[in-house]
């Protein structure tokens, strides 16, 4: 494992960048601010290597993008929470509303703004732990939560993964907010990429707030139709309300019960194959629907 300085915070906190490389050639970095996975450099068909995930070259360009929350540990809940309110054992909780009148990952003072904790490091299993600890009433969230994630590098892969631990019942529902790439950061949109999706239905949104309707519809004979594989691009022109609200994909899917793997894509370029699994009940698939200038960053 390499530590070294990523660069000072804006209020003058030194950030450290953590990297870790395996024999197969893969090489995953990630940063003490926002728990954040930074790059991540996979060898292609031609032998080549590249980094797979969208980012910036230097901190200043996670903080003041960081409603873009790239690599980043998103939390205590990912995705919207409609008028910025929920309520938990009969008590209303109100949070802080920065998309409208709803509140998206938590708010401004998101975990994607903090330095973590670097909790363990254990450079033979090439993995490390981040904690952070979140106090009752932080975000608007009820009660203290102290919460690990731990990224991986393995053979093939990466794994991430989450742990938390609270004194009363609170939401708890992070996720990690990357974006990738497999044809290389600097390798224009997704659109050629191939993906395949074992998943029969999902989500739909509202127009006006991407939030969802409650809904849980199938799939067929509809552009969200991904359980066989094609092309990202193939169907999203198509005058689909749902592909009109988002401007494209932004939207959850119900992962089949009976899938070991939620998720196949392949960059079309690089022939770079990822597999993605998880323990929950959904993946939230967007197509970078306005990321243009950001092609070129790292």
């Amino acid at each position: 494992m390499e530590k070294t300085i990523f660069g000072n915070t804006e209020n003058g906190k030194t950030v450290f960048l953590y990297t870790f490389k395996n024999e197969q050639g893969m090489e995953m970095t990630v940063s003490d601010f926002g728990a954040t996975l930074t790059n991540l450099w996979v060898t292609d068909k031609d032998g080549k290597a590249r980094d797979i995930v969208l980012g910036f070259p230097s901190l200043k360009g996670y903080e003041i993008n960081n409603e873009f929350f790239f690599g980043a540990t998103v939390g205590r809940n990912a995705n919207r929470v409609e008028n910025a309110a929920f309520e938990l054992n009969g008590v209303r909780y109100k949070l802080n509303k920065n998309e409208g009148n709803n509140n998206l990952h938590s708010g401004p003072d998101g975990y994607q703004l903090r330095i973590w904790e670097v909790r363990a490091v254990n450079e033979l299993e090439h993995s490390i732990t981040f904690a952070l600890d979140s106090v009752d009433g932080d975000q608007g969230f009820s009660g203290e939560l102290n919460l690990e994630v731990t990224y991986q590098l393995q053979e093939d892969a990466i794994s991430i993964t989450y742990r938390g631990n609270a004194d009363q019942d609170t939401i708890f529902n992070p996720t990690n907010h990357s974006y990738f790439n497999l044809n290389g950061h600097q390798n224009g949109d997704v659109l050629d990429h191939v993906l395949q999706l074992n998943a029969s239905k999902y989500t739909p949104i509202k127009a006006e707030s991407s939030i969802p309707t409650g809904e849980i519809l199938t799939v067929e004979d509809t552009p969200m139709d991904f359980r066989s594989s094609k092309r990202i691009g193939k169907d999203i022109q198509k005058n689909f309300s749902q592909l009109n609200y988002a401007q494209g994909y932004d939207h959850n899917f119900v992962i089949d019960q009976n899938a070991d793997i939620t998720a196949r894509l392949e960059g079309d370029q690089s022939g770079i194959l990822m597999e993605v699994s998880t323990q929950l009940p959904g993946v939230q698939v967007y197509s970078g629907n306005v990321f243009k200038r950001y092609a070129r960053e790292k």
